[in-house]
């Protein structure tokens, strides 16, 4: 059998401010919202989301539920591109974001393997809007 990536957890402070941040200002689709009953830990939620008519992996927006996992909110890449968002429409996406105050760290640039801007997620996580060339 085949492996893929199903999931890729991304610690958040808040599941309904991420949603929103996720399917508004991404685009993304909000896959999944279940109440998961736990003793101890009440409110926890799984929670995915996946750009929008993708295939394969989404994004397990997971509250933090104690100081150690609250440190890492933003953090999770350490400073650097944590994650990429690949797309076939880099302008029409670039303008979305734009229009729902996502925060651009820098200008849009033309590399060699395609089109690409820095962008931070509401907790800081670094990722890449990034539309390939056709030879890549």
């Amino acid at each position: 059998m085949p492996q893929h990536l199903g999931a890729l957890t991304l610690l958040v402070a808040d599941y309904d401010a991420a949603i929103a941040f996720f399917t508004q200002g991404l685009g993304f689709e909000l896959l999944e919202d279940s109440l998961l009953e736990e003793p101890g830990k009440p409110g926890k939620r799984w929670v995915r989301v996946a750009p929008r008519g993708a295939p394969g992996s989404a994004l397990l927006l997971a509250r933090a539920a104690n100081p150690e996992q609250a440190a890492a909110i933003g953090k999770q890449g350490g400073g650097r591109v944590f994650l990429f968002l690949e797309t076939d429409d880099f302008w029409g996406d670039y303008q979305r974001m734009q229009a729902h105050g996502v925060h651009f760290c820098e200008q849009p640039r033309l590399e060699s393997y395609g089109t690409v801007v820095v962008f931070e997620d509401l907790s800081g996580n670094r990722w890449d809007l990034l539309q390939r060339t056709a030879a890549n």
